[in-house]
């Protein structure tokens, strides 16, 4: 694979001889005012044929609105108006049905404050033509995080690698959040069984897609921490994440365990 690509599964059974179909890229929103122009700006001179739904929880600061009035001028840009502030992964579950619904064949996961750069999501759309799910790494040669303090790096490289080796995954990088889907890969994930709707959201993805045996191809990105805005990153949201992962974890070796007595 080019550009620095590490393919971390395998057998996909014919699935990739599909043609990937129209983009959607899925932009959760909460308080991005800020943030919604450039960022909608930026996919649209990226991959112009690309289309866009904003996913926005109610924002106070009229984020909605303003979606809204972006989708008025281009019919590329879509808005999903969400009753209130439920969880970065059921926004994102939200936003996949509705592509899916819509007849999107790839659907794309996009931070809206800028940190997934959508000039880079060409790469991720050619790397999907030879995989079920590409993920945006920042943890495999040639990908890094820019602005960030060691503390927030020491976090997040820790949460990936205990992720990793507590669920058996190949992913150096399983808690990003800038991947494409094709269509095929969400429908065989079980979204109606994700529970999760925080920070290991992207973990529980990941881990599905592995066990899945879908092909997971990792595409080296630069991660940009954001300029305008407030992050909704929080003790909670990784605490959570912490508990959710042991509890997969130490399940899935109890099944194991299970399976092997009985054989």
């Amino acid at each position: 694979m080019n550009d620095g690509a590490q393919v971390t599964q395998g057998d996909t059974q014919g699935r990739r001889s599909a043609p990937l179909g129209t983009v959607l890229v899925v932009i959760p929103t909460y308080n991005e005012a800020e943030n919604i122009k450039p960022i909608v700006g930026r996919v649209r001179a990226a991959v112009p044929e690309a289309h866009i739904l904003v996913a926005d929880d109610n924002s106070p600061d009229g984020t909605g609105k303003l979606a809204d009035e972006l989708a008025a001028a281009d019919d590329h840009v879509h808005v999903l108006h969400r009753k209130g502030k439920e969880g970065l992964g059921a926004a994102y579950l939200a936003g996949f049905r509705w592509g899916i619904d819509h007849g999107y064949g790839v659907l794309v996961e996009m931070d809206a404050d800028g940190s997934h750069q959508p000039e880079e999501l060409p790469r991720l759309l050619t790397a999907l033509g030879g995989a079920d799910l590409v993920l945006g790494s920042r943890w495999i040669p040639g990908g890094r995080v820019v602005n960030w303090p060691k503390s927030r790096e020491f976090l997040s490289r820790g949460g990936s690698t205990y992720s990793r080796l507590m669920l058996g995954v190949p992913i150096r990088d399983v808690t990003g959040g800038y991947r494409a889907f094709r269509k095929e890969t969400l429908e065989g994930l079980g979204m109606e069984e994700v529970a999760s709707a925080g920070y290991c959201f992207q973990v529980d993805l990941a881990w599905r897609a592995h066990k899945k045996g879908f092909h997971v191809v990792e595409v080296p990105i630069t991660f940009v921490e954001r300029e305008l805005g407030d992050s909704k990153m929080s003790r909670n949201i990784v605490v959570e994440a912490l508990w959710r992962v042991t509890t997969w974890g130490i399940g899935a070796r109890v099944e194991r365990l299970r399976g092997g007595r009985k054989s």
